[in-house]
């Protein structure tokens, strides 16, 4: 086992992260916060890059590319603090290819013509559901629905993070649009890539606060000092390192494991959401202590960060949550899949 990436890999994510330097300021995530859709023309975009089709399989346009591309891909998508759903669309993906993969759907993700969302079991809202080309909503009995919101109720709803635009949706389940009965198991794999997926972008989070951070310090003058030659500061910033560190090797070897199916790849996505989430809440904490104040204001970049790090910690099952699933599962049982709650 090979905890890196391939230079092909490195490669693609550079691409991306070039692309999302300059389609993805901060200045791009504040316009999300105030707009009714986080999506825009930068999906298109991204879908000349090759970014909406990744995991869309090459038969229907798509790069035809994995969980490890696609966790590499996310890490930068955290760190720019992307709008766009395109986990959410990544996971929908995965269960269109499985069960609906005629309906055209997956050729219109990838060349950007369409998005999509996901309402798995346990999920209370769908991100961007009102500007989705299509839901996939899985059932707690394992049915998968695809949908169309126009024919769904949808009531938004506040998020701590307002570019993460949030839906409870009501549907009427019809014939028509169920795709497949008795899918819990792959409800439950969809369930993981997206706790992967957002463990990929908390590593993209905790790396891009540390960096506003690191940056802050070099130049805030306090009482004729530089506030980064003080020891404690650096020992804040050092420990938000160090567990960020821990946690990048834990979110690959998860994505390994879920690439190739393995037995333990619902464990190891748990290990993943974990390391992921805590190495980000330290990074919220000891990065706002580091600013003071100002940390705090809506008028500074740091904390668009800190909100989307909260709003993912939670998402996808919180730490709680997976910490459960690898008790269950050291203890002999399947873990269950994570609650993906919002």
């Amino acid at each position: 086992m090979r905890l890196a990436y391939t230079e092909d890999q490195e490669l693609f994510r550079d691409t991306v992260r070039d692309f999302l330097a300059d389609q993805c300021t901060t200045t791009h995530v504040r316009a999300a916060w105030a707009a009714d859709s986080a999506i825009s023309a930068r999906w298109q975009e991204l879908a000349k890059v090759g970014v909406t089709g990744i995991v869309v399989p090459e038969d229907h346009d798509g790069l035809g590319m994995g969980d490890e591309e696609l966790a590499a891909v996310l890490v930068e998508t955290g760190y720019a603090a992307l709008p766009e759903p395109l986990l959410e669309a990544a996971v929908a993906v995965g269960l269109l290819a499985e069960f609906a993969p005629d309906a055209g759907w997956l050729a219109k993700i990838a060349s950007g013509e369409a998005t999509a969302s996901v309402l798995l079991p346990g999920q209370r809202f769908a991100v961007e559901a009102a500007a989705a080309g299509l839901l996939v909503i899985g059932l707690d009995n394992g049915d998968v629905h695809v949908v169309n919101p126009a024919d769904c109720t949808l009531t938004p709803q506040r998020s701590v993070d307002r570019s993460r635009k949030l839906y409870r949706v009501a549907f009427e389940p019809t014939p028509e649009t169920l795709v497949a009965s008795n899918a819990q198991r792959s409800l439950a794999r969809a369930a993981d890539r997206g706790a992967l997926g957002a463990a990929a972008q908390l590593l993209g989070l905790t790396k891009r606060m540390l960096d506003t951070t690191v940056e802050y310090a070099k130049q805030r003058v306090q009482r004729g000092v530089l506030i980064g030659t003080h020891q404690s500061v650096q020992h804040h910033l050092a420990n938000v390192l160090i567990k960020l560190e821990f946690a990048k090797p834990v979110v690959l070897r998860a994505a390994y494991s879920l690439a190739r199916d393995l037995p333990s790849a619902a464990r190891d996505v748990s290990m993943a959401k974990i390391y992921a989430s805590e190495a980000a809440d330290l990074a919220a904490r000891n990065c706002l202590q580091v600013h003071g104040a100002i940390g705090y204001t809506e008028e500074h970049d740091l904390q668009l960060f800190m909100k989307r790090a909260w709003a993912l910690g939670t998402a996808w099952g919180d730490a709680g949550t997976h910490r459960d699933r690898i008790a269950t599962d050291l203890l002999g049982d399947a873990p269950a899949p994570p609650t993906p709650s919002y």
